[in-house]
C-alpha cells in the first residue's frame, strides 16, 4: 500500500525564476498582453482592462517593492523544500499541466499518467515566441536549458494507471519521450526539480492534466474526483512506497484576482468541498487553469492537515495585471 504522506503546493510562475529587480519586465508584458483573462472568461487588451476597471493598484505595483515581495516568495520556496526533504519520500507525485512541452493540438489528452523509466527535459532553444529576458539562465530555473534527465517511478506509475482504470478514470498513458527536441517534459515539473527537491535523488510520477486547452479541459469536480481515486489507486497498490503530491502552478494570473485566490485558499485550507467543486470553468483559463493542479491535490490529502500556508498577491501594474503567488504544505 502506498501511502501519500506529505502535500504541497507551489506556484511556478516566470516571477519565481527571475530575481524581484527583474520583475518589470513581466509588468512590460502585461502592457503589450492582448489576453489578460478575467474570472468571467473574457480577454482584455491591457487598454481595455484600464477603460474597464481604472488604475488602483499604483502604490502595489510599484517596482521598489518588488525585491521585498520576492524574498518572501523565496522563503516560502524554503520552507516547502525543507518539508520534501523532512518528509523523505520514496517517489514525488507531481500534477502539473502541460503547454505544449509533451503533449499538443494533434494528442492532448485531459489526463495523462507517465510511467516510462525517465523523465526527459524539453530543451528552451526549441521553443519559439519567447521574450529576450527568458535566456538560456531563465530557462535553467526550470531544468529546460538541456534535455536533462531524471528517474521517473515507472511501477508505481503503472499501479496508478491501473487503479484509476478500475475507478472509472479512462486515463492516458505515456512511458518515452522519443525526441526531446520534438516533445518533452516541461516547467511545471522542471521548476519542482531545480527549486524543490534540489539535492534530492527522488523518482517522480507525473500526472498531466490539460488545464489550458479547450475542449477537453475537466471541471473542478472532476479534478477533486480524481484526486480521491488517485489516493485510492495507490493505496491500492502492492508498493510500500511513501508518497510526497505536489500541485504545480497557480493561482490566478494574468490578472491578479485576490478575492477569488484567498477564498480558494481558504476553502484548501478547511477542505471545503463545495467551494473546491464549483470552481466555474470561466474562472479557470489561461494561467489561472493551473488552480485545476491544486484542486486535485486537494482530493488526495483530505487525510492530512495544512500546516504552512503562504499568500502573495502580487500586482505588476496599476490596473492589477499580476498573479497570486501560492505556498502551502499539508501533513
Amino acid at each position: 500500500m502506498a501511502k501519500i504522506v506529505l502535500g504541497i503546493g507551489t506556484s511556478h510562475s516566470p516571477l519565481l525564476v527571475l530575481g524581484g529587480s527583474e520583475w518589470e519586465y513581466r509588468s512590460q508584458d502585461d502592457r503589450r498582453n492582448k489576453s489578460l483573462n478575467t474570472l468571467d472568461g473574457r480577454k482584455l487588451s491591457y487598454d481595455e482592462l484600464v477603460a474597464e476597471r481604472g488604475e488602483p493598484y499604483g502604490r502595489e505595483a510599484d517596482p521598489a517593492g518588488f525585491p521585498a515581495l520576492a524574498a518572501r516568495a523565496e522563503a516560502a520556496l524554503d520552507r516547502l523544500a525543507v518539508a520534501l526533504k523532512e518528509a523523505r519520500p520514496d517517489v514525488v507525485l507531481v500534477v502539473g499541466d502541460d503547454q505544449g512541452e509533451l503533449f499538443g493540438p494533434d494528442n492532448q489528452p485531459a489526463i495523462s499518467v507517465f510511467h516510462g523509466p525517465e523523465l526527459v527535459m524539453k530543451p528552451f532553444e526549441h521553443l519559439s515566441g519567447m521574450p529576450p529576458w527568458a535566456n538560456q539562465a531563465f530557462w535553467a530555473g526550470y531544468r529546460m536549458d538541456l534535455p536533462h534527465r531524471y528517474p521517473a517511478a515507472p511501477e508505481l506509475g503503472l499501479d496508478l494507471v491501473h487503479g484509476l482504470i478500475r475507478q472509472g478514470v479512462d486515463v492516458s498513458s505515456s512511458d518515452r519521450v522519443a525526441d526531446p527536441a520534438v516533445r518533452g517534459f516541461g516547467h511545471a515539473f522542471g521548476f519542482v526539480i531545480q527549486r524543490l527537491m534540489k539535492d534530492l535523488s527522488i523518482p517522480m510520477l507525473p500526472v498531466l492534466l490539460n488545464t489550458y486547452f479547450p475542449p477537453n479541459v475537466p471541471t473542478a469536480a472532476r479534478c477533486y474526483e480524481i484526486g480521491q481515486k488517485i489516493q485510492a489507486a495507490l493505496a491500492g497498490s502492492a508498493s510500500p512506497a511513501r508518497v510526497a503530491v505536489i500541485a504545480s502552478g497557480g493561482l490566478s494570473h494574468f490578472l491578479c484576482e485576490e478575492a477569488f485566490d484567498r477564498e480558494l485558499v481558504d476553502a484548501l485550507v478547511k477542505n471545503h468541498i463545495d467551494t473546491l467543486t464549483t470552481v466555474p470553468q470561466a474562472a479557470m483559463t489561461s494561467g489561472s487553469s493551473e488552480v485545476r493542479n491544486w484542486i486535485t491535490v486537494a482530493g488526495m490529502v483530505s487525510h492530512l492537515s495544512t500546516d504552512f500556508v503562504e499568500y502573495i498577491p502580487v500586482y505588476r501594474t496599476p490596473a492589477g495585471t499580476g498573479i497570486g503567488l501560492g505556498f502551502m504544505t499539508w501533513r
